[in-house]
């Protein structure tokens, strides 16, 4: 088994936590990816009214004068929701909310860090999506358990990668906190969690939220994605 730098931070709401199997890796790595979150966070938390993003809703700062790195990202989520007929949305009650692109871009630019820094066997956790690369230190693709959303403490299936992204969602964990554009009642949905596997985390991400916004319909959906 090879060695195995790893660590957890409470980042952004939720347990991050980056495994490296690459020899010479040391918790310098990890510290990174720990400010990198943090800054995300600061940047676009719809929780912290210092954030960007909350001064923006806030009218404190106009848009002309968000950063690239916001303008960009509003600019991810339009086009995510163009791609996905108005099934991913932003915009609620007058005020932009992005954690459905920022998270899965946040873990895949985490990834992309550790791959320039010469590392190619890894895995990326936040919150249960999930980037891979490479292989685990038994040598074998990341396992990856999805959840039985009606009893967590179930594994209901096992999944095995090597650099791809997986991302689930739901209402299971923290309710109904997912919109829903086009007026589709979540208690009228059979739909409690959804997983999509993808080339990476941010595409996986992006997607499960928009299929889980459309119900039943966003099955035929997240096979594509």
């Amino acid at each position: 088994m090879s060695r195995m730098v790893t660590g957890t931070r409470i980042i952004m709401g939720m347990p991050i936590i980056v495994e490296i199997v690459d020899r010479g890796a040391t918790d310098r790595e990890l510290d990174a990816l720990w400010a990198f979150f943090t800054a995300v966070e600061a940047q676009f938390s719809t929780y912290r009214g210092d954030s960007e993003l909350s001064r923006i809703n806030r009218g404190l700062l106009a848009m002309e004068d968000a950063s690239p790195e916001m303008r960009a990202m509003i600019d991810r989520a339009v086009r995510t929701g163009d791609e996905t007929n108005g099934y991913f949305d932003a915009w609620r009650t007058g005020t932009c909310d992005l954690s459905g692109v920022v998270k899965g871009w946040a873990i895949a630019e985490a990834a992309n860090r550790l791959h320039a820094t010469g590392f190619h066997h890894f895995c990326v956790n936040a919150g249960g999506d999930i980037q891979t690369a490479g292989l685990n230190p038994d040598g074998m693709p990341w396992k990856i358990g999805i959840r039985n959303p009606m009893d967590v403490t179930e594994i209901v299936k096992v999944v095995h990668l090597s650099g791809e992204g997986i991302a689930t969602s739901g209402t299971y964990e923290r309710g109904d906190h997912i919109h829903r554009p086009h007026g589709s009642a979540i208690e009228n949905d059979p739909v409690v969690s959804l997983t999509v596997i993808a080339p990476d985390v941010y595409e996986a991400d992006r997607f499960a939220t928009a299929a889980f916004a459309m119900g039943r319909e966003g099955g035929s959906v997240s096979s594509e994605a």
